[in-house]
């Protein structure tokens, strides 16, 4: 499937109003992450509910301290594989937070202006499935087909970028494996 106006089409769209312009067309970091909604809790549509501003805060006392954030990512990968669209790739995404990366030895910050958020349903004590990972695999070469900057280095987790805060992915995600499906993603 194809990138079409920053569109994949494979994926379900569920627009998110929490996105701008990015400053500038630069498309060149990749960054993974995991979310289940509540935590411990794979299905329902309390993700695209956060996304899209209408998480219920009395639905899960958990959701009380998060229901108000405006965040998104450009994508999410359910355990079945499912991906749902929130912002167009072209577009910036509310994914990373404080974070930096080092680019070609010089540190960088605001990385949801150049970088594209996916995020896996899942959390960091349970393993991903295959179905997540052929998905991952499949959008990330297109992406790659898409975004020339992107290449295997140019993809990191939320944990790299913002360590002394974050953990996603965790270490249930196999990096191993999502580079040999990357180079073999057929198999």
């Amino acid at each position: 499937m194809s990138i079409n106006q920053g569109w994949w089409k494979a994926a379900r769209c569920v627009p998110s109003p929490n996105r701008d312009d990015r400053p500038d067309r630069e498309v060149s970091l990749l960054v993974l992450h995991a979310i289940c909604l509540p935590p411990g809790q794979f299905g329902g549509p309390d993700i695209e509910k956060l996304f899209t501003n209408r998480l219920d805060p009395d639905a899960h006392p958990y959701f009380n301290a998060i229901a108000t954030l405006k965040v998104s990512a450009h994508l999410l990968i359910r355990r079945d594989g499912e991906s749902v669209q929130f912002v167009p790739f072209e577009a910036r995404a509310w994914h990373a937070g404080r974070s930096r990366w080092c680019d070609d030895g010089w540190p960088r910050s605001a990385l949801n202006d150049f970088s594209i958020g996916i995020e896996l349903e899942g959390d960091e004590n349970t393993p991903f499935t295959d179905a997540q990972y052929r998905a991952l695999a499949e959008v990330t070469l297109r992406l790659m087909e898409h975004y020339p900057a992107i290449n295997e280095r140019r993809i990191t987790s939320h944990a790299r970028v913002a360590p002394l805060r974050k953990i996603d992915p965790g270490p249930t995600f196999d990096w191993a494996y999502f580079r040999q499906r990357l180079r073999r993603p057929s198999h």
